[in-house]
């Protein structure tokens, strides 16, 4: 986990990709967007994904918003997302990729699993108003 989990937060938002430039860019347009009242947690893949939301949960923080690429190393975006669901349904979920098979993402759509869906590159405002939509959506 990031030196960030270390701020007092009890609210938190998973990037899941393993290109580390998706990374920094999506997490600098979260802050800008949702502002500084979430922790921003990175993983490199879905596996990496699952032991941080696991840690985070376990240590009293909500984990509200989670995005994941699909084509990633081990685990793909569609199965870190299903089983993410299946752990913890109240977590909304992002599934933004520049290649995904179709059939997968319906799958997961189909499974209630995933929230919203974003080709790269994506609109920064569409993506922006998107991820607010979810955490309002998720936090009534």
């Amino acid at each position: 986990m990031s030196s960030e989990a270390t701020l007092v937060r009890d609210k938190a938002i998973l990037i899941v990709d393993d290109e580390p430039l998706i990374l920094m860019a999506l997490r600098r347009e979260l802050r800008a967007g949702l502002g500084t009242g979430y922790l921003y947690e990175t993983a490199g893949d879905g596996e990496e994904g699952l032991e941080i939301v696991e840690e985070l949960v376990a240590s009293g923080v909500r984990v509200v918003l989670v995005v994941s690429d699909w084509l990633m190393p081990g685990m793909k975006g569609d199965e870190f997302l299903l089983e993410l669901r299946r752990r913890h349904p109240e977590i909304r979920t992002i599934m933004m990729t520049g290649q995904a098979d179709e059939s997968q993402v319906e799958r997961i759509r189909e499974a209630g699993a995933l929230d919203a869906f974003f080709f790269k590159p994506w609109n920064a405002v569409h993506f922006s108003e998107t991820c607010k939509s979810l955490i309002e959506a998720a936090s009534a």
